[in-house]
């Protein structure tokens, strides 16, 4: 009878501390988009066009301000329909703007391309924060993309310098994220990251 009760104890507990976790993350991603409401955000932008670039789909990576991976999608009506490797790279440029903004400092990726250059005063930025292998190309391919995919709930890591990246401001302009978006020309990956971001409504960037 004792050993029952030991029992019941230790499974009361083990559930108290899954629920307290859980209560934790859905906290630290409050105010943040779920995949379905992302990816409608994307496929909006890269099909109303004019953004420049070669009119390809794209990826987009949500994380929050711990860096975590939040959500991935793309654009296309399957995975191969963008470019592979931008979904990483998306990711990356999250990663990036969340990493290096504050309330008061909004810094895109794309504003660090000059200052990383040789001879730039934040030469060798790029090499600072890698990538987690593991966590990039983990998992099962065909969930890529999808509410499943790997990199969710995982930090990724990565800093990347072009554009694509910004960070993610709540309606008190309170930053609560980055966003990521790649697969096309850098200036093309900027403008629907910023399109993205205000069809979001996480573009409260203080002034």
């Amino acid at each position: 009878m004792q050993n029952h009760i030991s029992l019941l104890k230790l499974f009361t507990v083990a559930a108290l501390v899954t629920f307290a976790a859980t209560s934790l993350r859905a906290d630290d991603n409050k105010g943040l988009p779920s995949h379905s409401r992302l990816q409608a955000a994307l496929k909006n932008v890269v099909t109303g066009g004019n953004n420049g670039g070669f009119g390809l789909n794209m990826w987009a990576t949500i994380v929050n301000r711990d860096g975590v991976v939040t959500a991935v999608a793309f654009s296309g009506n399957q995975r191969g329909d963008q470019w592979p490797g931008s979904r990483v790279i998306s990711a990356q440029k999250a990663n990036t703007a969340n990493a290096f903004s504050l309330k008061g400092l909004a810094l895109s990726t794309a504003n660090l391309y000059s200052a990383v250059q040789p001879g730039g005063s934040l030469f060798g930025l790029q090499e600072s924060n890698p990538v987690d292998t593991s966590v990039a190309y983990g998992g099962a391919s065909e969930d890529y993309g999808k509410s499943t995919d790997p990199m969710v709930g995982k930090k990724i890591g990565g800093i990347n310098v072009f554009g694509g990246g910004l960070a993610l401001y709540d309606t008190a302009g309170n930053i609560v994220g980055g966003i990521g978006v790649s697969g096309d020309s850098s200036c093309a990956d900027h403008i629907i990251a910023w399109k993205v971001r205000h069809a979001l409504n996480l573009d409260n960037v203080p002034g």
